[in-house]
């Protein structure tokens, strides 16, 4: 009977109750709960792939929140967050209800990349103690005292050798400018600093710098809407995974060394002081190596990138923008000179440099949605219900160009940092986000791209090659950075 019956189907019946199937199966599982933010139509099994432009998503974001306002939500394939917009929606998020939004969810490319295990992706208890201790190890090495400040200085001084030795023509900063900036967090984690001609670090650098890139590609943003599928596909993804395979052999390496010549009764550094950790943790398992390692990777990646953008985006502007350059010249002539090189004190008489500074973080955005949360526990945002693990986008981008708050948004207008002439902050300045999971360098950051900046415009200007014109569109990726350019160092 079962013999007849199976003959008597066709396999076009087969295939369309498999299809059925596969549909109500597809509905069941991406059902959105009860008055849970609104949505746009959701495709089956792509979600709203339909409606993002991979080129840039915020142009995506902005047209989703004019039609349904500050909070919707959307999915990817088998990804589904809820992205906030306005300040009012992203400082609740991120700080009056910060206690329940304070996970991050399970994003699929990352998971090879940023550990559950480190400080980026980590929750709960393991990432306050070692938030904690990476904060408070930074600052017994100098975060917010002199003695760093020299080393950004010192950085200073081989940058701008480097930059000089180009002799005015054109080249491409990426590469001098991303090895001055990770050796600032590298002398914290390592307690050495690299030669700008050290090949194995260039390469290294490079590993760093191309995973950035490589995860705004298509195929990458393909493996966390549909990593199942993915994961047996070649494609931007396989490399993000191959080259991080070789940081982590690299840091194994520092680690081996350090684990060598390691003096209990005298820390030189990051890796030394969690060691230290490691010996005197034999219970809890919260300090162990692969910890280590996960930590002092987040802290290198996350400490160079997004700082070495924002300097190529401020080389850029000032190349772009030649009056704007002409005044932050005059203005460092008039309040430090060519004798010596600047200090962070000299920020407090540097009003419409430190103004064009933060615009350049403001226009760069060189974090646009935040790094993701997850909600924590069940919770209610403007009135909809967000259940315990959902993910969050917190929309900064929404903030730094609130049309509302900035009178041209869309230019790049120091004026917007300046009242009466004196520098001033806007609140709705969040490139470093807010609450209790803001980024964790933002003291160094500051400093770094005050001192970088100060010190390179006073030796030098900044100017398209010939016959050139340099762009303004971004490359998307984990940051979003300028274009590869060439530029003209111009020595004064």
């Amino acid at each position: 009977m079962l013999h007849f019956l199976w003959d008597s189907i066709s396999l076009q019946t087969v295939l369309i109750f498999l299809f059925v199937f596969l549909l109500i199966t597809d509905y069941m599982k991406n059902r959105n709960p009860k008055n849970f933010p609104p949505t746009p139509l959701r495709l089956p099994f792509l979600g709203h792939i339909y409606l993002m432009d991979f080129k840039d998503p915020a142009v995506t974001v902005e047209k989703l929140s004019r039609r349904y306002g500050d909070i919707f939500s959307i999915q990817m394939g088998s990804m589904r967050f809820v992205m906030v917009n306005g300040m009012r929606l992203v400082k609740e998020v991120l700080a009056n209800q910060g206690d329940k939004f304070m996970g991050r969810p399970d994003i699929p490319v990352d998971e090879e990349v940023f550990s559950k295990i480190g400080l980026i992706s980590s929750t709960g208890h393991l990432w306050k103690v070692q938030r904690r201790f990476t904060l408070s190890t930074l600052r017994n090495f100098g975060l917010g005292k002199r003695s760093l400040e020299e080393r950004i200085q010192e950085e200073c001084r081989y940058l701008v050798d480097a930059f000089r030795d180009e002799q005015g023509n054109p080249f491409n900063p990426q590469p001098k400018v991303t090895n001055a900036v990770s050796n600032v967090i590298c002398s914290l984690i390592f307690g050495n600093r690299f030669e700008y001609h050290d090949e194995d670090f260039q390469r290294l650098l490079k590993l760093m710098y191309d995973m950035t890139a490589l995860h705004g590609a298509v195929t990458s943003q393909l493996y966390n809407n549909f990593p199942s599928i993915m994961k047996y596909l070649p494609g931007a993804h396989q490399t993000i995974f191959k080259n991080w395979k070789l940081l982590k052999k690299f840091m194994q390496e520092q680690i081996n060394k350090h684990k060598e010549d390691w003096n209990p009764s005298e820390s030189r550094d990051y890796i030394d002081s969690y060691l230290l950790e490691i010996s005197k943790d034999q219970d809890s398992g919260t300090f162990r190596e692969e910890h280590l390692m996960a930590c002092a990777l987040d802290l290198m990646f996350a400490g160079t990138e997004t700082t070495s953008s924002t300097l190529r985006w401020a080389l850029l502007f000032m190349a772009t923008h030649p009056e704007i350059q002409a005044r932050v010249q005059a203005e460092i002539d008039a309040v430090i000179g060519q004798g010596r090189l600047p200090a962070l004190e000299d920020r407090n008489n540097l009003h419409y440099t430190n103004a064009v500074i933060h615009e350049v973080q403001r226009k760069g955005n060189v974090v646009p949605f935040n790094v993701p949360r997850m909600a924590t526990e069940d919770a209610y945002l403007d009135g909809y219900y967000i259940p315990k693990g959902t993910a969050i986008m917190a929309n900064l981008t929404s903030l730094l160009f609130d049309k509302n708050e900035w009178k041209t948004p869309d230019a790049f207008n120091p004026e917007h940092f300046l009242k009466d002439g004196k520098f001033w902050k806007n609140e709705y300045f969040q490139p470093f986000s807010m609450g209790k999971r803001a980024c964790l360098g933002e003291l160094l950051a500051r400093s770094e791209l005050f001192l970088f900046f100060t010190s390179l415009l006073q030796k030098f200007t900044f100017q398209a090659p010939p016959d050139t014109t340099l762009s303004l569109q971004p490359m998307i990726g984990i940051a979003m950075a300028p274009q590869p350019y060439k530029i003209c160092a111009v020595p004064r």
